[in-house]
């Protein structure tokens, strides 16, 4: 007997068996554990995968229509833009599997934050980095309020600490 337990997420309408498929996949495991640290487009995972490009595009639409993954398109000096993949949301896959069944549970948890921004804090920098990157120089007005938004942030909490540290 297999069920389906969810957490009520993003991933409420994702196939469970595409994800079982994604995850049993060391090709796949192992571009997600690339894109863990940054984005990256596709030569760069072929190269250091060691794999096709045709078949490194493959895993990424299959992981991408699932929402595991994100693209985007990034200005580069010379050249067309390139297709940049991203890993944007945490998640954790649960397998129970007993006698009596086989439960499989996804949810978006923060078990293991990076020291990064919230995600809208995140995305927000990254879609000003995107008008900057497509010629739009007014964000970089947005951009310097935000690095003052970020700069307050950070001299506020050493304030706080300090405070801690006399007590």
């Amino acid at each position: 007997m297999m069920t389906n337990n969810y957490i009520n997420n993003q991933f409420d309408d994702v196939d469970m068996e595409a994800i079982l498929d994604v995850m049993g996949c060391r090709t796949r495991r192992e571009i997600i554990n690339l894109l863990r640290e940054e984005p990256k487009f596709v030569s760069e995972i072929s190269q250091e995968l060691e794999v096709g490009q045709k078949a490194i595009i493959e895993h990424l639409r299959a992981m991408e229509e699932l929402g595991i993954l994100e693209s985007s398109f990034k200005k580069i000096v010379r050249g067309r833009p390139r297709k940049y993949y991203d890993m944007p949301h945490d998640f954790n896959v649960h397998i129970t599997i007993t006698k009596n069944s086989f439960d499989i549970n996804i949810s978006d948890e923060k078990l293991n934050q990076k020291q990064l921004p919230s995600g809208d804090e995140w995305s927000k920098l990254l879609d000003i980095e995107r008008k900057i990157d497509q010629g739009h120089w007014e964000a970089v007005e947005e951009l310097k309020n935000q690095i003052r938004l970020y700069k307050n942030l950070t001299n506020r909490a050493e304030y706080i600490l300090e405070r801690t540290d006399r007590k």
